[in-house]
């Protein structure tokens, strides 16, 4: 009996080993699909950055990050790191082998305060970069989720209505057809062209998103829609102060910190995801090699606000430059906000207004034919 019981545990021990196998198998698997976030290197930032305050040195602190990491694809990276460090290559060499996780002005900035030995306040102002971006993001978010959330539903509500309510009611009101406001009309049409043909117009929907979206990601459809975004009214100032927050913040943090002009208008070119401001910085950087100013570039550029440009001369003039640059971007970011709220709160009301009118067409088209219907029944 002992040697059956133990036999059994045995067994069950076993069984439980190999199903914990399979699960860490599975999570491995699933992580090595993952992807490093920006949180994730908004952490190992911050925590590298406390750890080299604190007196520990490189080797000791990426061991402490490798141990305090909970993602599988973390703990990879931090590992790769040390390794290329342990093999004698700089830890900024070290981090450009993984330019998917840390973009050129990381690097960069890295570089140059291995030999200033102020890593640590490096990493800290990197850190603040990535959490001010992080908000500006949640700011562009939450501006525009409520109206496109008002636009879908009111799609929704419409094909609703066509689709299930109007049927009900087109036997009754062929009846008196020629007496029908127009509105109702053309609904029933739209109703009837719905239901008869579906499948053509649900493929020919799909059709239009995947050709919309493979013109988008064509160099035509890029240019086109980045001229756009300089361009239009009203759009337009919202993303000329997010490039020049984008840009200035990181030239600024560059430029205070040795990084040279060149390195750092290549390195704002990866910030800003728009091919004509790309442009205006490659044309910045040339004039600079030319032997030219920065403020001479800007001050020929449309888009550039004149407030910016008389700051940017004015700071080149002082010996300024890189704190000019981080108030404007400081300036903008709190403009960016302000803006977005007044265009959300704006919105709201538009959308409300225009779903309201939606509505008022749908209900009016239904229920005067129906007034009509009982009138001639009494």
């Amino acid at each position: 009996m002992a040697l059956n019981t133990r036999a059994k545990e045995s067994s069950k021990k076993s069984k439980s080993v190999s199903v914990h196998s399979w699960q860490q198998q599975f999570a491995l698997l699933f992580d090595s699909q993952a992807k490093i976030t920006m949180q994730d290197r908004m952490f190992f930032t911050e925590q590298l950055s406390l750890l080299l305050e604190t007196g520990a040195s490189l080797h000791e602190a990426l061991s402490a990050l490798k141990l305090q990491s909970e993602s599988l694809a973390m703990k990879r990276l931090v590992d790769s790191l040390m390794n290329d460090i342990a093999e004698g290559k700089s830890f900024s060499m070290a981090l450009s082998s993984h330019p998917d996780v840390f973009s050129s002005t990381y690097i960069n900035l890295i570089s140059a305060s291995e030999s200033g030995g102020f890593m640590h306040e490096v990493l800290a102002q990197l850190l603040e970069m990535d959490e001010k971006r992080e908000q500006l993001r949640n700011t562009l978010v939450s501006a525009f989720s409520y109206p496109l959330f008002l636009i879908a539903f009111s799609v929704a509500v419409v094909v609703f209505v066509l689709v299930v309510v109007f049927p009900k009611f087109s036997d009754m009101f062929s009846q008196i057809y020629d007496q029908l406001p127009t509105t109702t009309k053309f609904l029933m049409g739209t109703s009837d062209l719905f239901i008869q043909h579906w499948m053509p117009i649900l493929m020919g929907l799909l059709l239009l998103i995947i050709g919309f979206n493979y013109w988008l990601k064509s160099s035509q459809g890029i240019r086109m829609m980045d001229q756009f975004k300089l361009n239009a009214p009203v759009i337009k100032v919202v993303f000329i102060q997010l490039y020049l927050v984008q840009s200035l913040r990181v030239m600024s943090l560059s430029l205070q910190h040795g990084v040279s002009v060149p390195d750092t208008l290549r390195a704002c070119k990866d910030v800003v995801s728009n091919n004509i401001y790309q442009e205006f910085i490659s044309r910045v950087e040339n004039m600079v090699q030319q032997g030219s100013g920065i403020s001479l570039a800007f001050s020929n550029t449309p888009f550039i606000p004149p407030i910016v440009e008389q700051m940017i001369a004015t700071g080149e003039d002082a010996g300024r430059l890189p704190q000019v640059m981080s108030r404007i971007a400081d300036h903008y970011e709190r403009e960016l906000s302000r803006r977005l709220t007044a265009l959300s709160k704006l919105a709201e009301p538009m959308m409300l207004l225009v779903m309201g009118l939606v509505v008022g067409i749908l209900v009016s088209s239904l229920i005067l034919p129906i007034f009509k219907l009982s009138r001639a029944v009494h």
